[in-house]
């Protein structure tokens, strides 16, 4: 099979953008997973390497939760030169979620709104596609929730845990999409607490968790977050998720669609927000900067904010494969130009 070269990557991105967001998406994971998409990726410098989480990523810029839900086109993903690969949402039972059509593109704003309430084949098929990149080129992340009619969330997510854990380099518990009702009170401090604790001691041994937050936490909530993760022995926070905010400058015929936002105007918010949790933190946790992210310059704000790790994804889904070495391009260029010899110089500069 031949794969599609870059130049045509160029022609078909916008071409892609005439099609429905979803069906769009489905081509792309179908081109990746079959090999029509590769590029020819060089070996990252040691300055972008990082080390955290107990592993070591070749540079700091992800793939986030929500591209590859079932973990069909992992390694094709990873190929594409991101330095780790974050799989799911994936729950203990399948489901169709919420009735399409369930995502919208804001072009003017570069965002996309999203209600696909965690759409995936369940766990048990996501573990058996797994086992196809355990031999990979960098970390891989599991992203876990909660079915729609869920009875015990603890146990849900101790028993995915459970299951997921053996094959995965970190697990990130998501307690923060606004499309499953009831998900984002788990956020509350006493929940969180008595999630992590039900983990500790169902799964005593298990890869690093992490939380994915909210972008609209309060402070308050955010410091209660903050110390429930530290108490309950996470590793680590995803900063943030999408937002139920409406910006005022946003624009297009579904601005006001039901659903999550993400891409651009997200990035001040979430990035005020990593901030924050990094004073709170002090170090205790490894944050990874999440929201908005489009550019070298986006990522190392991220990071000087106090994020050691970056994820994006709706940048990715309108700009395609050839973001990837682009940004990492980019963000040697804007640590050059702020003296930072190694990201590592650069996490928490600007607090």
């Amino acid at each position: 099979m031949i794969a599609i070269p870059p130049f045509a990557i160029n022609v078909l991105m916008p071409l892609l953008r005439t099609v429905d967001p979803e069906t769009a998406h489905g081509w792309a994971l179908r081109a990746l997973s079959s090999g029509l998409v590769k590029l020819r990726h060089e070996s990252d410098p040691p300055s972008l390497e990082i080390r955290a989480l107990g592993k070591v990523f070749p540079n700091p810029i992800g793939l986030a939760a929500g591209f590859d839900k079932n973990g069909t086109a992992l390694l094709p993903l990873m190929e594409l030169g991101f330095g780790f690969v974050e799989a799911g949402t994936v729950t203990r039972l399948p489901q169709p979620g919420n009735p399409r059509p369930r995502l919208f593109r804001l072009e003017r704003n570069h965002a996309v709104i999203n209600r696909m309430g965690f759409n995936n084949a369940g766990v048990e098929a996501f573990c058996a596609r797994l086992t196809a990149a355990i031999e990979r080129p960098c970390p891989l992340g599991a992203n876990i929730g909660l079915n729609k009619a869920f009875a015990n969330p603890a146990d849900d997510y101790a028993a995915l845990v459970g299951m997921i854990g053996r094959y995965v380099d970190y697990v990130t518990i998501n307690i923060s999409s606004p499309n499953t009702p009831g998900l984002r009170d788990l956020q509350g401090e006493a929940r969180l607490r008595t999630i992590l604790q039900t983990i500790q001691q169902t799964v005593p041994v298990h890869p690093p968790l992490l939380i994915k937050i909210a972008p609209d936490l309060a402070d308050a909530g955010l410091e209660a977050v903050v110390a429930a993760a530290v108490e309950g022995g996470a590793s680590g926070l995803i900063i943030s998720n999408t937002s139920i905010a409406r910006p005022p400058d946003l624009a297009g015929r579904n601005k006001l669609q039901a659903g999550g936002l993400s891409g651009a105007p997200l990035f001040h918010a979430s990035t005020t927000m990593l901030a924050k949790a990094a004073k709170l933190a002090q170090g205790r946790m490894t944050l990874i900067g999440c929201g908005g992210i489009r550019s070298g310059a986006d990522a190392l704000a991220k990071i000087k904010a106090g994020a050691s790790l970056v994820q994006l994804y709706t940048a990715f889904s309108y700009a395609g494969p050839l973001l990837i070495p682009r940004i990492k391009n980019e963000l040697l260029v804007a640590m050059a130009q702020e003296g930072f010899d190694t990201v590592s110089d650069a996490i928490g500069a600007a607090l």
